[in-house]
């Protein structure tokens, strides 16, 4: 894999675990992203959600997955999941509110995926170098990218949560 330029932010949280189910994951303890959903107007459409297109040098880099990254230690999955989101996408978090979360438990490690909703202008972009882009996705649009494979899995069950 190659190099990660200089500009990324690090937390105490950073590294790899070698975890019971033969996987190697980012986060010493755990990790977290925000799927950020903004609804159509009345009901009009199923909305846009934010993706980030990865950067090469990332753990499978060049696919669509949500901004995040390692828990630090001092935070719950939430509060991780929106502090990567505002460090890599620049994602207010004084115009979001939390839905739901869906957590993918592994013998060592879990994966919180925190499901918000706009309730303001958000405008995302790119803030360091661990994305290629970042972009509002439409909802239909989602599956057609070459997903981060775990964010495909489960894709299906996280849009369902956009409508509840």
């Amino acid at each position: 894999m190659p190099r990660p330029p200089g500009r990324h932010h690090r937390q105490p949280g950073d590294g790899w675990v070698e975890c019971g189910c033969g996987a190697r994951h980012w986060g010493l303890h755990g990790a977290a992203g925000l799927l950020l959903h903004r609804p159509e107007p009345a009901g009009t459409g199923p909305g846009h959600v934010v993706l980030q297109h990865r950067a090469l040098w990332s753990h499978h880099g060049g696919t669509w997955g949500i901004p995040g990254g390692a828990i630090a230690p001092h935070e719950t999955p939430e509060q991780g999941a929106v502090r990567e989101a505002q460090e890599e996408a620049g994602i207010d978090p004084g115009h979001l509110t939390v839905l739901t979360t869906s957590t993918l438990t592994h013998p060592d490690w879990a994966y919180t995926t925190v499901v918000a909703r706009t309730t303001g202008t958000q405008h995302p972009r790119p803030t360091d170098d661990e994305s290629l882009e970042i972009a509002w996705v439409h909802v239909d649009d989602v599956a057609d990218l070459p997903l981060l494979p775990a964010f495909a899995t489960a894709w299906p069950d996280l849009r369902a949560a956009l409508t509840t």
